[in-house]
C-alpha cells in the first residue's frame, strides 16, 4: 500500500470516528441483502458487533501507517474468524458491504480518491486476515 493511500485513510479516521457505528449498521444491512447466507456467520454475534467492527474500522484508519499497533487487534480478529469458518470468499461479500456503506454514509466526502483508497486499503488488510487465517486453518 502507498503513502498516498495511507494519507487517504488517515485523513478519514476522524469521519469514521464520528459515523462509524452508522457505517457498519448500514454495511451489515448491504451484507445481509446481497448475501442473505452470510446471516449464518454472525448467528453467534454479539448484538454490538457492529460497535466492535466500528471501532476496528476506526482504528485501522487511524493507524494505517503504523500497522504493527494492530497487531492484537488482527490476532483477536483472526481467531474469531476461524472460530467462526470465515472463509477467503467471504472477503469480497464483506468488501462490497464496506465500501458501500461507506460511500453511501459519508455521501459527497467519499469521493473517488478516497474510495479507491478504502477498496485498496481494505484488499491489504483482507490479505493479511486471510494468510493469517489460512495458517491457522492448516495448525487445527
Amino acid at each position: 500500500m502507498n503513502t498516498q493511500t495511507q494519507e487517504l485513510i488517515k485523513a478519514t479516521a476522524p469521519l469514521l470516528k464520528e459515523k462509524g457505528e452508522e457505517i457498519t449498521t448500514v454495511m451489515y444491512r448491504i451484507l445481509f441483502t446481497n448475501h442473505p447466507e452470510a446471516k449464518e456467520l454472525f448467528k453467534n454475534a454479539a448484538p454490538d458487533q457492529y460497535k466492535k467492527l466500528a471501532n476496528a474500522v476506526y482504528a485501522y484508519a487511524a493507524n494505517i501507517d503504523q500497522l504493527h499497533k494492530l497487531s492484537k487487534g488482527i490476532d483477536t480478529m483472526t481467531m474469531s474468524h476461524v472460530k467462526t469458518n470465515i472463509l477467503p470468499e467471504h472477503y469480497p461479500w464483506v468488501g462490497e458491504a464496506l465500501l458501500g456503506a461507506i460511500k453511501e454514509v459519508l455521501g459527497s466526502a467519499a469521493t473517488d480518491d478516497i474510495m479507491q483508497a478504502w477498496e485498496e486499503a481494505y484488499n491489504f488488510l483482507a490479505n493479511v486476515l486471510m494468510t493469517k487465517e489460512k495458517e491457522m486453518y492448516s495448525a487445527a
